[in-house]
């Protein structure tokens, strides 16, 4: 009888084996169906940004044959877009705001992270959670408060407005991502720079920011989308054509009452998200990182 027994023990492990096996392919399986469900639902859209970006005027308005098919393929929306003078000033117009905006919200929260994390003075836990908090306000609720603070520091239809606006939106975030990357950073590391004389700054500059670099990208990407693709603040307070960024631009120059460029729309679109696009193909793995950061311990 213990021969028997001894004997039926593998078979029943196998059998649990094979059925825990199984539960985990078709969990897989199912795993990668829904999400090339979504993968091609999400990439329906630019697929066709493209595909109408490389028609002309003409093929667009016959609306003949496949609309998801170029009949004769051209650059010409390109090629106007890229040459055209407006176009240019928008594009620069975002690209210095974007510039100026990511350093100064990194700048503010880099900082605001180290000293709410390490520097442990009171009050900082319930700061901490505040501070996340205020990224939950949309911010269509702010920008009419806030257009009567900008229209009294003389800032309206001015694009240092959106330098002054954009890190409301994007240093709450940059901040919670910091510190959740800083929270996972051994305490033993600054307290042995401590033992050793190192200040505060130096521990920040010579041990959390290198130590530290994929939080930093994640949080830099995050302010980078918010500048780069922000529309409502642009709109609210930029009125003339030579102070309006990219989004804006495209909007008013290419939309004339009723009559929509639909070819040069396109065009300017996938031209304006590329950069974005290119950021996160080549940052995504920090971006995860960075946003995972703090999760586990050990």
């Amino acid at each position: 009888m213990s021969a028997t027994t001894a004997n039926n023990v593998p078979v029943v492990k196998k059998s649990k084996l094979g059925s825990l096996e199984r539960q985990r392919l078709w969990s897989v399986r199912g795993s990668f169906a829904a999400l090339s469900v979504f993968v091609v639902i999400f990439l329906i859209p630019p697929f066709y940004m493209i595909m109408t970006s490389l028609k002309s005027s003409a093929e667009i308005s016959a609306q003949k044959g496949n609309p998801w098919i170029v009949q004769n393929p051209t650059l010409d929306n390109f090629i106007h877009l890229a040459t055209d003078a407006s176009f240019q000033r928008y594009f620069l117009n975002s690209v210095w705001v974007t510039a100026l905006v990511v350093v100064l919200s990194m700048t503010i929260a880099i900082l605001a992270a180290f000293s709410l994390s390490r520097m442990g003075f009171k009050g900082a836990t319930v700061l901490s959670t505040g501070v996340f908090l205020t990224y939950l306000v949309p911010p269509s609720l702010l920008f009419i408060p806030l257009f009567q603070i900008v229209g009294s520091l003389g800032l309206i239809n001015n694009t240092w407005v959106l330098v002054l606006l954009f890190p409301t939106l994007a240093v709450p975030f940059c901040t919670w991502i910091m510190i959740g990357y800083f929270n996972s950073i051994p305490k033993e590391l600054d307290e042995a720079a401590l033992i050793d004389g190192a200040s505060y700054p130096q521990i920040l500059i010579l041990i959390f920011i290198p130590v530290a670099l994929p939080g930093i990208i994640a949080a830099t990407i995050f302010a980078f989308t918010v500048a780069w693709g922000g529309f409502l603040y642009p709109l609210a307070y930029l009125y003339s054509s030579d102070q309006a960024t990219l989004t804006v631009g495209i909007v008013r120059e290419l939309i004339r009452g009723d009559v929509f460029a639909w070819g040069m729309i396109m065009a300017a679109c996938v031209m304006a998200a590329a950069p974005p696009v290119i950021v996160y193909t080549f940052l995504m793995d920090y971006y995860v990182a960075g946003l995972t950061a703090g999760a586990t311990k050990g």
